[in-house]
């Protein structure tokens, strides 16, 4: 199992989801996945805020869109020492600060809601009591995260500026695949902790600069079914890559997420 007890500044600790409704959403997943939904506590204080479990640990989170004018979407969680120093680099190497650090009920922490200098949305928590994804990268849960990009000098320099990230190609990709691996110091995995890949010309030039959370499923292609037969839509089919079986797909809610059927190396 790959449980996890704590994250290295710079990695990824954590995802959530905002949809209107909650309670369609929790059935979705937990249909699709095997998520069992769990509240973060009292009304009062976790705002409907909850837990994504799977065997019994905290694998995501879930809670409702806070105006009718932000869309439902999966949000990645970067963790960070100093999260008002940090906001102030996002400033400094051109993105906009959507949401000033605030704290989280439950001395969870602090976080802080960016989009990155070609517009992209990503989060940073400086953890307090939230100790992040208890249990990763095995079918089940949340797995990997990934930035579509227009500009690799752009992103290379933004989120260097911010994370202190170094992207390199992956000894796996292709040569002819705009494909890398963001690295930082510290990280768990030496295969790298995100991705970084050029939008190409496939995708439509209405789409934005975006991150994509990944799910492992023990099926892609049921997975592929059991999200058309809720009412939601595959934007890209399952699809043979080193690691596995992918696919890109939108929930009935219409937030973005992807799957993939892992063939990972032994000790991820």
């Amino acid at each position: 199992m790959s449980e996890r007890d704590g994250y290295k500044p710079g990695e990824f600790c954590w995802v959530d989801l905002a949809v209107p409704d909650v309670d369609a959403a929790t059935a979705f997943y937990g249909d699709l996945i095997g998520w069992e939904a769990k509240s973060a506590g009292p009304a009062d204080e976790a705002g409907g805020y909850g837990f994504f479990a799977y065997k019994g640990k905290m694998v995501a989170g879930y809670g409702p869109t806070q105006s009718e004018h932000q869309p439902p979407a999966w949000s990645g969680y970067v963790t960070v020492d100093d999260i008002d120093e940090t906001t102030a680099k996002v400033r400094e190497a051109g993105g906009n600060v959507l949401m000033e650090p605030m704290a989280l009920p439950m001395e969870s922490g602090r976080v802080a809601v960016y989009r990155d200098a070609e517009g992209a949305f990503i989060s940073a928590i400086q953890q307090g009591r939230h100790a992040g994804a208890e249990l990763v990268n095995e079918v089940g849960t949340w797995t990997w995260t990934n930035l579509g990009t227009r500009d690799f000098d752009k992103a290379q320099s933004f989120y260097g500026h911010v994370f202190g990230w170094k992207a390199e190609r992956s000894p796996e990709a292709p040569p002819e695949l705009p494909y890398l691996m963001w690295h930082v110091e510290g990280q768990k995995w030496d295969e790298g902790l995100a991705g970084l890949q050029i939008l190409g010309d496939e995708t439509p030039p209405q789409v934005p600069p975006h991150w994509m959370v990944y799910f492992a499923v023990e099926d892609a292609d049921a997975a592929v079914e059991k999200t058309l037969a809720a009412g939601g839509q595959v934007m890209v089919p399952p699809l043979k890559i080193p690691v596995g079986v992918m696919a890109l797909l939108i929930d009935p809610q219409s937030a973005a997420f992807a799957i993939i059927q892992p063939d990972y190396p032994e000790g991820r």
